[in-house]
């Protein structure tokens, strides 16, 4: 007995060393940190940085997940299977061929490590900017971003019974929640408002989805599966069109209909704060670079389109042959006997005289623009107002083939052109009363930031909930910096929707959306 008794003794203490989470000879298993958050720094490249984002979800009490955002290689919640070994991580990311090798500080609000890629291997340090319950009593976690599926739509617009083919991006889950319906700029768009490789809506559209907020985009008359003619619809049309996707959103048995907006790109943006006008307004707008100045001025202000590469290459010419003029008569000063100081002081007066007659060369071209704009809004029969601008045209650009003046002349007497050669987006600002985020772009230059912001205030001085502001460095498609992305093999850079503008614009929405 004494013996048996000894024997389930000895057995009892190896089960309880054998019980999970041990292995003998070994301590026990470390507990899964809590890291759950989105963590948050600048990557180091040579030449300057680029934001990075790892975001850790917990979704059961022993389980870590991780997802990367490094939008300077267009690489958006990228799987990057997490591993723990002691108080070691180690994420990889396969389809970014990216390690990144690190330890959690003693406050749990820094990971420092190493990141590794083909080609580089730096330090990294990412900072937790937002944390995540780590998990619910069910065991379930508040995930990071959440998941979100597409459903077509199709629209009529009256009057014409135009229909309207879009895409809802709709978070999964019962609802409801915030929703926006997103308008863009001048000229014929398809609903991703794709120009080349670029698709600023559908990149919109995804990273709203993923924070829950429902986003629709159709494409603009004419184009997809939208019917109609563009150049033929005014801004009454368009603006009928958008109060249509508003209410077909408020609608929606998932979307609150008390936090539904617009969000316009350029054109879209004074659509935007037409609708925000008329007796139901939507609940909110965010402008993207709107203009804030008449549209006879705004386009007065822009490059002409019609400029061809013979034309453009010819200019190059010019200024690279009064360049090399400039660099002989300084080598003929310096063989003269002329000193250093005098040499370099003739060739900045030399550079400023160039750079004086290309300033001439713009203001002449803007004066152009400006009178043939002004022809056409007040010349109301078409035919007459074509053959005056086919023959300003061809006398302006002598090497541009005849039918390209005659196709440009044509565009410019279209109904929507003359609508918006008469567009005042002052008109019906003072009505505007529901919240408002103004953003533009520093490095814009089809629309000034300065000019048309400040006019947009100024229309908008009666409403207490405008927000203004410019994001440095971002042009008028709202593009990441070149200086912040990773290029390609051959040097080139594919043009990414700016996560400073996606970040201002979500978070704005949530205060509004009462997140």
């Amino acid at each position: 007995m004494r013996y048996l008794s000894l024997r389930f003794a000895i057995c009892g203490a190896l089960l309880i060393w054998l019980l999970p989470g041990r292995v003998l000879g070994q301590p026990a298993r470390p507990a899964v940190p809590a890291l759950a958050g989105t963590w948050k720094g600048p990557l180091a490249i040579p030449g300057g940085s680029v934001p990075i984002q790892i975001v850790i979800s917990q979704p059961a009490s022993g389980k870590l997940t991780a997802d990367l955002d490094l939008p300077a290689k267009r690489l958006n919640r990228v799987p990057m299977p997490l591993t723990l070994r002691r108080d070691t991580l180690i994420f990889f990311a396969p389809l970014a061929e990216s390690r990144f090798v690190c330890v959690a500080s003693a406050d749990g609000k820094r990971l420092s490590g190493i990141w590794s890629q083909p080609g580089l291997r730096v330090p990294l340090t990412l900072s937790l900017s937002e944390s995540v319950v780590a998990a619910q009593p069910n065991g379930q976690a508040a995930p990071a971003a959440t998941t979100y599926h597409t459903e077509q739509v199709t629209l009529t617009s009256q009057p014409g019974h135009i229909t309207l083919g879009g895409t809802l991006s709709i978070p999964d889950g019962a609802g409801p929640f915030p929703a926006v319906l997103l308008l863009s700029d001048m000229g014929s768009h398809d609903r991703d408002s794709r120009v080349g490789e670029y698709r600023l809506f559908a990149a919109m559209a995804a990273a709203f989805a993923r924070e829950g907020i429902a986003v629709l985009r159709l494409d603009d008359r004419g184009v997809g599966q939208s019917e109609g003619n563009g150049s033929l619809a005014t801004t009454a049309d368009l603006l009928r069109d958008a109060v249509l996707g508003l209410s077909y959103l408020r609608q929606r048995p998932t979307v609150d209909p008390a936090r539904t907006g617009l969000i316009g790109h350029g054109e879209g943006g004074n659509l935007a704060l037409l609708a925000a006008a008329q007796p139901v307004p939507p609940d909110f707008v965010v402008t993207l670079a709107a203009s804030g100045l008449p549209g006879l001025d705004l386009l007065a202000n822009q490059a002409e389109p019609l400029a061809s590469p013979a034309d453009t290459a010819q200019a190059g010419a010019a200024r690279r042959l009064a360049w090399a003029g400039v660099l002989q008569s300084a080598a003929k000063l310096r063989a003269s006997g002329s000193n250093a100081a005098q040499v370099e002081t003739y060739i900045t007066q030399q550079r400023l005289k160039i750079k004086s007659e290309e300033r001439k060369n713009v203001a002449g071209t803007l004066k152009f623009r400006r009178t043939m704009l002004e022809i056409v809004s007040q010349t109301s029969n078409n035919d007459q107002a074509q053959a005056i601008v086919v023959n300003m045209l061809r006398q302006r650009y002598p090497q541009q083939e005849p039918a390209e003046a005659r196709n440009r002349a044509a565009e410019l007497v279209t109904p929507w052109s003359r609508s918006y050669l008469k567009f005042d987006p002052q008109v019906g600002l003072a009505r505007v009363q529901c919240p408002v985020l103004l953003l533009h772009g520093a490095e814009d230059e089809e629309v000034n930031a300065s000019t048309n912001l400040a006019a947009l205030e100024k229309g908008l001085k009666s409403n207490k909930r405008v927000t203004a502001r410019r994001l440095p460095g971002i042009n008028h498609w709202f593009q990441t910096p070149a200086s912040e992305l990773l290029p390609n093999a051959d040097g080139s850079f594919d043009p990414i929707v700016s996560t400073l503008m996606l970040d201002t614009v979500r978070d704005w929405v949530r205060q509004q959306a009462g997140k």
